[in-house]
């Protein structure tokens, strides 16, 4: 019924968002007595600034939970939900970048659409995960290799046969361009700092 498919992606968008706006790396730090995320590095709530305490397992951690809350979104979804998958990517997409519990103020993506990417069809997961993982293996630089995996997702999409993905996927590849604009500007000119390395 075209009501209960409403119903379905009202409830998966809801799902998403809830989901997407568990900030793990700011629990994670301050669970183990690291403090505020928010008050280290760049104050960002992700991997890359959890790294800079010094805690490569709490960063890894990190990095795992923000992906698998975008995957479950949408896995739940299309086991629950037919018909909300979509939606519910966005939601977790969206509840990572502006999570109501920190005043809108979130994290910037990177790892949480590998995950709705991984749950929507993996064949982009696997594609978006490579580019990732070998542009920060080439360059050192986290947020290079965000930038390039982001822009990789809806060219995926296209070329595996998803169409009803890409408008989604490029909206958010240019949020997450939107949201590096400063890490943009730092790569312009040469002071992006790269994994290992203090925020200088």
């Amino acid at each position: 019924m075209v009501s209960d498919l409403w119903l379905n992606i009202f409830a998966g968008l809801l799902l998403g968002y809830v989901l997407g706006s568990i900030p793990f790396g700011l629990l994670l730090t301050r669970f183990s007595g690291g403090g505020d995320i928010r008050s280290i590095g760049s104050g960002n709530i992700g991997a890359t600034n959890v790294l800079r305490t010094g805690r490569k397992g709490l960063a890894a951690l990190t990095l795992l939970l923000d992906l698998l809350k975008g995957f479950f979104a949408v896995w739940l979804a299309s086991k629950y939900l037919p018909g909300g998958e979509i939606l519910a990517a966005a939601g977790a997409f969206f509840g990572h970048l502006f999570p109501v519990w920190l005043q809108f103020k979130g994290g910037k993506g990177v790892a949480t659409y590998a995950g709705i990417l991984f749950g929507l069809f993996w064949q982009g997961g696997l594609v978006y995960a490579i580019a990732w993982i070998g542009v920060l293996l080439i360059s050192r630089t986290s947020s290079l290799a965000g930038l390039v995996a982001a822009v990789c997702a809806p060219i995926a999409a296209a070329i595996f046969g998803h169409y009803e993905l890409v408008a989604l996927l490029t909206a958010c590849t240019l949020i997450v361009f939107w949201k590096h604009r400063a890490n943009i500007e730092n790569l312009m000119d040469g002071t992006e700092p790269r994994i290992g390395k203090s925020k200088g």
